[in-house]
């Protein structure tokens, strides 16, 4: 077992979900509450890395980094390092890789809150940032739960990207997924096995959480009698 790949992957799961979620809300919460030129462009500029083979993604963010780069030069004279090959460029490739499936499930729970429970909520006083905190957060809830789950998820089994951007650099660049495959290349079977196994484990155990947490908050929330 590659124990410092996995704490990498985990490392690098729960920085892109820890801000990859605010992020998320505030661009889903626009998209399904208002009409506004060019809504289908964002809505498909979004999607775009669900479609996209991650090699073809992980080579445009590869260039878009780079030493030559704009971004890589203003990075490199802020901090003195590299974006690429270097886990501060795979949190920014995982932060664009992951805007899909952080930001359709809380798109579709904003979009299910009746548009009159905000209203009354304006009514009774409330700003629209308390009823974003107080109203909105906690009806969308579900929503927010998948993303966070599909966030984490998809990251820990990510390899194309993480590979392009990052590469494979002990310590700083190899993720589980990545050691995997140097594994299967090295023709160690069971070692591939077993971090695949792991791998397997989390994911089944992270959705099936998310389905128990989800079925536990819908029998609330009817019992609740909104």
């Amino acid at each position: 077992m590659d124990w410092p790949a996995l704490a990498l992957s985990l490392k690098l799961a729960f920085a892109t979900t820890l801000l990859l979620l605010p992020l998320a809300v505030l661009l889903a919460r626009p998209l399904a509450w208002s009409r506004f030129a060019g809504k289908g462009l964002v809505e498909a500029l979004v999607a775009l890395p669900l479609v996209l083979p991650p090699t073809v993604l992980g080579f445009y963010l590869l260039l878009a980094m780079g030493g030559n780069s704009p971004l890589g030069q203003v990075w490199h004279s802020l901090t003195g390092r590299t974006l690429v090959f270097s886990f501060d460029g795979l949190l920014l490739a995982s932060l664009i890789f992951n805007l899909p499936f952080a930001v359709q499930p809380i798109q579709r729970a904003f979009d299910a809150i009746p548009r009159s429970a905000r209203e009354a909520a304006w009514c009774c006083g409330l700003s629209r940032w308390r009823t974003l905190w107080r109203v909105e957060l906690p009806l969308a809830w579900p929503g927010l739960l998948s993303a966070i789950v599909l966030t984490f998820a998809h990251t820990l089994g990510e390899f194309g990207v993480v590979l392009m951007v990052g590469g494979n650099i002990e310590g700083e660049t190899r993720t589980v997924a990545i050691s995997i495959y140097d594994r299967v290349q090295a023709f160690d079977e069971s070692g591939a096995a077993a971090m695949s196994a792991l791998l397997v484990a989390i994911s089944f155990a992270a959705i099936a959480a998310l389905n128990i947490l989800t079925r536990r908050i819908g029998r609330g929330d009817h019992g609740a009698g909104f």
